[in-house]
């Protein structure tokens, strides 16, 4: 069905835009321009279809906004405002267990957490993932389990969710663009789906490894990442307890645009750390080379800690703007490890956080 709601993010409230050009200017500078990307599109059949059939959304490359429509994955009558769009049937989930995490935390709206998304396969604006997203199909799904484990295994979502009881973990999230959110997310320890895993003992990290489909996920048509969207973690980082694998939020499945049916949450970590339709986990005694780090190398490092005294090269890192806050709500001081230095600082004692950005 289609959600009409007010228009709570306001101008402020959006990416800053000396960040918006300067990551528009990072992925045209490697190459990625719009002209390659609608000819991707317009070469696959089911894209092609979509287009003249208005099922694809549309925005401008990295904005907050949906100015330009068209430009990139375009539709000819493409919504004006990400809070004009189809979200789809909500799916309940039942038998999760409310944690004290987050308690007293001011929750991000429902609505700004599922129309204000960095999700890349399915585009590059704000607002176009809750659009584009709506051919995706999260189930029947299988993860694959591979690498330094006692054997090779798989495990449907189902059977997944039943490797320990579900909880309600309210998590603050910090973009790397200087937004954040609070998120009331579902889901269960990553650590016990490791143990479940059985990794041996040469394993020192995992990597998480995303869908990548074409056909169901019309940005993966256009380079602007080395596809499939790649993450890791160190083992001590995966077997913290406040990793977790995500299967909702706001107490139903996740939406396609937060990463159905699962996605890695590591909060005191940037954002893009959390690896969503995750169909590969492989243990390795090597670290993963990871997205982000192929495609800037001299600005998204491994570890990825929120720290806001590491700038990135472009823009600050000492603040940020809370999404959903309201019109005068002033940029907030971030915290170390996002606010979680008791829980996970003691991973890093003695580590050059500098320099292991």
């Amino acid at each position: 069905m289609i959600i009409q709601t007010k228009a709570d993010i306001l101008p402020s409230e959006i990416t800053p835009k000396e960040v918006f050009d300067n990551r528009r200017e990072f992925i045209q500078r490697a190459g990625f321009g719009l002209l390659a990307g609608s000819v991707a599109m317009l070469s696959n059949p089911l894209n092609a279809a979509s287009l003249s059939s208005g099922t694809l959304g549309s925005g401008a490359v990295g904005s907050g906004t949906t100015e330009g429509a068209g430009r990139l994955i375009g539709r000819a009558n493409a919504p004006t405002s990400s809070k004009a769009i189809a979200l789809g049937p909500h799916q309940k989930i039942a038998g999760y267990s409310k944690t004290l995490y987050g308690a007293g935390e001011k929750l991000t709206s429902y609505n700004d957490v599922t129309t204000y998304n960095n999700y890349y396969e399915f585009g590059t604006d704000k607002a176009e993932p809750a659009v584009n997203s709506k051919l995706f199909k999260p189930r029947p799904w299988t993860v694959s389990i591979e690498g330094e484990v006692k054997k090779n295994k798989v495990i449907s979502i189902d059977d997944l969710y039943k490797l320990a009881p579900l909880e309600e973990r309210i998590y603050r999230m910090r973009c790397v663009e200087g937004w954040s959110m609070v998120i009331p997310w579902i889901g269960l320890p990553l650590a016990q789906l490791i143990k479940w895993a059985e990794p041996n003992s040469n394993a020192k990290y995992i990597e998480f490894i995303s869908m990548a489909d074409p056909q169901q996920m019309p940005g993966v048509n256009i380079p602007v990442l080395d596809w499939p969207y790649t993450e890791g973690l160190r083992m001590d980082e995966a077997m913290n307890p406040l990793a977790i694998m995500a299967v909702g939020l706001y107490g139903e499945q996740l939406p396609n645009q937060n990463g159905a049916p699962l996605r890695l949450v590591t909060p005191w970590k940037y954002g893009f750390k959390g690896a969503k339709a995750i169909v590969k986990i492989r243990f390795t005694d090597k670290m993963p080379i990871t997205s982000w780090m192929k495609a800037g190398p001299n600005e998204y490092g491994f570890y990825a800690n929120v720290n806001p005294l590491v700038e990135h090269p472009r823009w600050t890192q000492s603040s940020e703007k809370r999404i959903g806050a309201g019109l005068f709500a002033g940029r907030i001081k971030t915290q170390m490890f996002n606010g979680y230095t008791e829980q996970v600082g003691q991973m890093y004692a003695g580590l050059d956080l500098r320099k292991n950005f």
